[in-house]
């Protein structure tokens, strides 16, 4: 899928899904208003149906207009300045809120008009027939007096206004879950993308790559059908040569990608043994230095290692060393400047590859060890291989219990730390 078309894909159901939650948000905040409203008339008529029965009830023949205020969202006073007895208003309280079906904790207190000092209080919790004090309250206080009046303080309001809204937490909880699904399927798609780029990288170099031998064994092929060499046999050998190696080389390339095709499907086994790590370093060493030589590089050697023995495959150890060793000299910005130093930390092995060329930016490094991965350069043939060998390198450490890690600036080089557990010597 090309990049323009997943931008506008994304672009557009982000809108989308935008105006959705915004739609959402607008209905949900209109639902809450009306709600509260609702609930606001509803404790207002009660407080008045309050107010009404106990001056009825203390034969009072005055009448109060507009006896309830809302001070706050959840607090609401009933200015009454009569007779007030805390278990008869309780009881009026219960009884007004029941039949308006307000089932929600209560908190009512009763104040002195003189001071607007609380005499009393209580706390009603739902569907709970307890008395708990809120305010001292004198033994000798005389509930005969005049000069009282009450407040009533909703806490759980907004919990309660919420649990009435049943349908829009629901679809506000569904949208939710469209947005997660939605987000997910785009990293999804975005990664998918971005594997098949690598693939697709893969399969050119592997093209650019296998193209070469075999275009090679090709032509020394035709010199060999269309020319008499019997008579020139130096000729017939070079060609010969030229024949085996490229043959050899096409070999590797495609034993690199049985072997990883292997390593996904979990089906090597390691022959483990005992294994002198300086000696497979010396080895690989040995290996890459006429190249080395020939670029005008060096490549120093500072194995400090006390135990330099561990358990493994020798030829899968000796493998690891050496892509870290070809990469180190495959990088590097004109003359190669190689080290590897060795040294012990508690009971592990620590094996430093460092070189001095090109680095790695920092925002690839985290993708590095993964299969197919090259970092991008412009002209992707101007470095050869797959780019598995360090996903080749990484796995094979980990099925030997160690691990690797990568520090590099780029332009100042790289350096590649291998830890693997000792074995004594």
């Amino acid at each position: 899928m090309k990049r323009k078309i997943i931008r506008n894909i994304i672009v557009l159901a982000t809108i989308s899904l935008g105006g959705v939650i915004a739609t959402q948000i607008y209905w949900v905040t209109k639902a809450f208003n009306l709600q509260e409203k609702q609930f606001n008339d509803q404790v207002q008529l009660a407080l008045n149906d309050v107010v009404k029965n106990i001056l009825s009830i203390n034969h009072d023949t005055y009448s109060i207009s507009n006896p309830v205020k809302q001070i706050s969202s959840n607090y609401f006073i009933a200015q009454i300045n009569d007779t007030l007895h805390p278990y008869l208003l309780e009881s009026l309280l219960n009884q007004e809120f029941e039949k308006r079906n307000l089932k929600t904790d209560y908190e009512y207190v009763i104040y002195d008009c003189f001071t607007d000092s609380i005499v009393f209080g209580n706390y009603i919790p739902l569907g709970s027939e307890e008395k708990n004090s809120l305010a001292a309250t004198s033994d000798t206080m005389e509930w005969n007096n005049d000069g009282h009046y009450f407040g009533v303080y909703f806490p759980k309001k907004t919990s309660y206004i919420v649990s009435g809204m049943g349908i829009w937490v629901f679809s506000s909880a569904l949208i939710l879950l469209i947005i997660s699904f939605f987000s997910y399927t785009i990293a999804v798609i975005l990664k998918q993308k971005r594997l098949s780029e690598i693939k697709n990288d893969f399969i050119n170099n592997m093209t650019h790559e296998l193209k070469t031998p075999i275009s090679t064994i090709s032509l020394s092929s035709d010199v060999l059908i269309s020319e008499n060499l019997q008579n020139h046999p130096e000729r017939l050998k070079m060609y010969a040569q030229i024949i085996k190696e490229e043959n050899e080389r096409l070999k590797k390339q495609v034993d690199r990608v049985l072997q990883m095709a292997m390593l996904e499907k979990e089906e090597i086994q390691l022959q483990n043994e005992r294994l002198n790590i300086h000696e497979l370093i010396q080895r690989s060493v040995n290996s890459m230095e006429p190249l080395i030589k020939k670029a005008n590089g060096i490549i120093s050697l500072n194995l400090n290692a006390k135990n330099y023995f561990v358990l493994g495959d020798k030829v899968h150890i000796t493998n690891i060393i050496f892509n870290l060793l070809d990469n180190a000299f495959k990088y590097s910005m004109s003359q190669p400047d190689i080290a590897i130093t060795t040294e012990n930390k508690n009971s592990d092995l620590l094996i430093h590859i460092s070189d001095k060329g090109i680095g790695i930016p920092l925002l690839h490094q985290k993708n590095i060890f993964e299969k197919f991965y090259r970092v991008p350069s412009g002209d992707i043939h101007n470095v050869k291989g797959f780019g598995l060998g360090l996903n080749y390198v990484k796995t094979m450490i980990e099925l030997h219990n160690g691990n690797i890690k990568l520090k590099s600036k780029e332009g100042k080089g790289s350096t590649f730390t291998i830890t693997l557990p000792n074995i004594n010597e």
